[in-house]
C-alpha cells in the first residue's frame, strides 16, 4: 500500500470510529502497514476530529525508530510487535468501547448477581436465570442487519489485507439521533459471520466448527454426516429439529440467509485441519441454492 493512501485511510477511519462512539478524544490508536519495513500510526495527544494525514507518524517495523512532526502513540509497541511477529497482519485498531471498557473493569465474580439484585432487575422488565454462584440476566439475541465498520473492512479487504472482523459477534448497537448507543443485545457470531461475507458480496462463506460436517441425527447410532446440501434441504431439516440450538443452528440459519436466492453463493460448514493444511474440495459439508 503507498504510503499516503495509508495515511488518509487512518485519518479518515478514525474519525469515523470517533463518530460511532468507539474511541474518544485522544483515546485509542490506529494503524496501517505500508510495506513489509515501515508503518504508520495515529499520534500521542492529537483528537481524532482535528488530525490529518499528515499528522501520523511513520514507523520502522524493522528497529521501532519514528519519522513524524509528532511523537507517535503511546500503544506504539503493541502495533510494531504485531507487524514483527504476523507478517499477514495490516492493519491494527486499539478501541475504547464505553461497554466494552465498563465489562473489562468488572471482576469476574461481580457477574453473577445476588437474588436482591435480580428481583430489581426483573421489577424493572428484565428477565434473570439463575445460575451456580447467583443469578444473570439474560438479554436479547437480535439479527444483525448491518455493520457499523464495514466500509473499512472492505477498503482493507480490496486492500487486499487479512481482516480480522464481528469477534464474537460484536457489539450490538442502535441509531438514535445520529448516534449510536450501546444495546443490552448480544449478536450470535455466525449471523454476524454471513451477514459480513453479504455485505462484501463474498462467492463462499466457510464457517469452522469442531465437527468434520453438518449430521442427521447428531450423537446417534444412525448418525449419518452430509457432504453436500441445498437451501431447501436445510430448511427441511431445520423444521424437523435436526440442529441443535446452541452449536449447529445458527450455522445453518448463517449459510440460509447468506445464499438466498443466488445461484451462485455456496457455504462450507467444516473443521479445520489438525495439521493447519488448506480448505479443500470434498471436505465438511457444502450447502448451496
Amino acid at each position: 500500500m503507498e504510503e499516503q493512501m495509508a495515511r488518509r485511510l487512518v485519518a479518515a477511519e478514525g474519525k469515523k470510529l470517533q463518530q460511532a462512539g468507539l474511541v474518544a478524544r485522544t483515546w485509542g490508536n490506529i494503524s496501517c502497514r505500508i510495506d513489509e519495513n515501515h508503518f504508520v500510526i495515529t499520534p500521542s495527544g492529537l483528537d481524532y476530529e482535528t488530525m490529518t494525514a499528515v499528522d501520523l507518524v511513520l514507523m520502522d517495523i524493522r528497529n521501532g525508530v519514528c519519522c513524524g512532526a509528532h511523537k507517535p502513540s503511546s500503544e506504539k509497541g503493541v502495533h510494531l510487535a504485531a507487524y514483527q511477529t504476523f507478517p499477514e497482519v495490516g492493519y491494527v485498531i486499539h478501541t475504547h468501547q464505553t461497554y466494552a471498557t465498563a465489562i473489562g473493569l468488572c471482576g469476574f465474580e461481580q457477574l453473577a448477581m445476588t437474588e436482591e439484585e435480580a428481583e430489581a432487575e426483573e421489577k424493572k422488565g428484565n428477565h434473570v436465570t439463575a445460575v451456580e454462584g447467583g443469578f444473570r440476566r439474560i438479554v436479547a439475541a437480535p439479527k444483525p442487519m448491518d455493520i457499523v465498520e464495514i466500509d473499512a473492512i472492505r477498503a482493507l479487504s480490496d486492500a487486499d489485507q487479512v481482516v480480522v472482523a464481528c469477534g464474537g459477534g460484536g457489539i450490538p448497537v442502535l441509531a438514535q439521533d445520529n448516534n449510536l448507543k450501546g444495546a443490552s443485545a448480544v449478536i450470535e457470531k455466525d449471523l454476524a459471520a454471513g451477514k459480513l461475507a453479504e455485505l462484501l458480496d463474498a462467492d463462499m462463506l466457510v464457517i469452522l466448527t469442531s465437527v468434520d460436517n453438518v449430521c442427521l441425527n447428531y450423537g446417534q447410532p444412525d448418525e449419518k454426516p452430509l457432504s453436500t446440501m441445498t437451501v431447501a434441504e436445510a430448511k427441511k431439516y431445520m423444521e424437523q429439529g435436526q440442529f441443535g440450538e446452541g452449536d449447529m443452528l445458527p450455522k445453518i440459519e448463517a449459510a440460509i440467509n447468506f445464499i438466498g436466492d443466488s445461484a451462485i453463493r455456496s457455504v462450507l460448514i467444516t473443521k479445520l485441519n489438525k495439521d493447519g493444511s488448506n480448505i479443500h474440495g470434498g471436505m465438511g459439508t457444502m450447502i448451496t441454492k
